[in-house]
């Protein structure tokens, strides 16, 4: 996949930013930048939705990886995956969310959440109340809410990246494990 918009040129500071965080500009930042006041915001509100805390990080990164998976986001899945190695979650379940439902590493709780994930990315969104009711059971109000918006927002960024042309740039090739790839009979888009 190729950019659709090319890339603006950032801040110095930013960039500078950028590097030392994720060791690489990210190129959605940069096609984004065309409007600053876009990029910021959206860079702001990521910075806030990542300080969220009623919900499990594992649970989190187990979802945002499902949803990029399930768009066909290669940039969200592979920031995703370098993301959850930074934060020193499991790689070896990390590395197997593409293909989670094939995958016996995960607990029921976990698996419910990916699910989850992925109905609300389904158009038009798939949740059941069954699904619903026993996430909210098992995580509480606070944390259902939480999970609920965090997956609305990685389906903001993964459907602009698709959108844009942006893929992956590489940051899970720092990860020991390989990260896996999502099934052929998925239906989802590429993750190139």
């Amino acid at each position: 996949m190729a950019l659709r918009i090319h890339k603006a040129e950032l801040p110095a500071r930013l960039k500078e930013d950028m590097i030392k965080q994720l060791g690489a500009v990210p190129e959605n930042v940069e096609v984004t930048w065309h409007s600053p006041q876009v990029a910021r915001d959206n860079l702001e509100f990521g910075a806030r939705v990542g300080a969220w805390d009623a919900a499990d990080e594992s649970l989190k990164s187990f979802a945002h990886m499902a949803v990029a998976a399930q768009v066909g986001c290669g940039w969200c899945l592979d920031v995703g995956y370098f993301q959850a190695r930074n934060a020193e979650l499991d790689l070896t379940k990390a590395s197997q969310v593409p293909r989670w439902r094939e995958s016996e590493v995960f607990t029921p709780l976990e698996r419910d959440v990916m699910e989850y994930a992925e109905a609300m990315t389904a158009t038009p969104p798939t949740v059941t109340d069954a699904l619903h009711a026993s996430l909210l059971e098992r995580l509480g109000p606070a944390a259902m809410v939480e999970l609920t918006a965090f997956v609305a927002f990685i389906n903001l960024a993964t459907r602009t990246n698709v959108a844009s042309g942006v893929s992956s740039q590489g940051f899970s090739s720092a990860c020991e494990i390989p990260l896996a790839t999502r099934p052929e009979s998925s239906g989802a888009a590429s993750a190139s």
